[in-house]
């Protein structure tokens, strides 16, 4: 069979429709567009969020609150979590990783108090509760929590200039 013999099968394609083609086709005169107005204009648009002129619903809504532009996000790792380790075995970000606790090497890791803990884990992450502390301490582990570099504004002459 060649290639210019192929069709689609009967019925399976539908023709376009043909507006503004006279009266008799169903979709001439305005083709479809109604009487007049901006969106009857040939190129007309409007955006989603547009409302006529009508204060629009984002400016009518009050606002509250704010960002934190500082805030310091932690994936969460409970001890209970913790306790499918193997027993001796040193604990970070890396471990936890391949052990499928966190998602992410990057994002900081808080170590949190709930469930039990029984084995002797060597635990280092940026934060941790008081609860989690003491319950790997307890179980004869040890806690390091990694110091986040502080952001130290550089002097500048405008610093120096007031000092004086």
């Amino acid at each position: 069979m060649s290639d210019f013999l192929l069709k689609p099968a009967a019925k399976s394609r539908k023709n376009a429709k043909r507006i503004g083609r006279g009266p008799a086709s169903g979709q001439g005169c305005t083709a479809g567009k109604g009487n007049n107005g901006q969106l009857a204009r040939s190129g007309a648009k409007h955006r989603a969020w547009f409302e006529g002129g009508q204060m629009p619903l984002q400016r009518r809504i009050p606002k509250r609150g704010f960002t934190n532009v500082f805030r310091t996000e932690y994936q969460i790792v409970n001890l209970a979590q913790l306790e499918k380790l193997a027993d001796g075995s040193e604990v970070n970000v890396s471990t936890l990783f391949e052990a499928r606790l966190v998602d992410s090497r990057t994002v900081a890791v808080k170590i949190l108090g709930d469930g039990k803990l029984t084995k002797k884990l060597q635990v280092t992450a940026d934060a941790a509760s008081k609860s989690a502390a003491e319950k790997i301490k307890a179980a004869g582990g040890s806690l390091t929590l990694i110091e986040k570099k502080k952001f130290v504004r550089p002097e500048t002459k405008k610093d120096k200039k007031s000092a004086k």
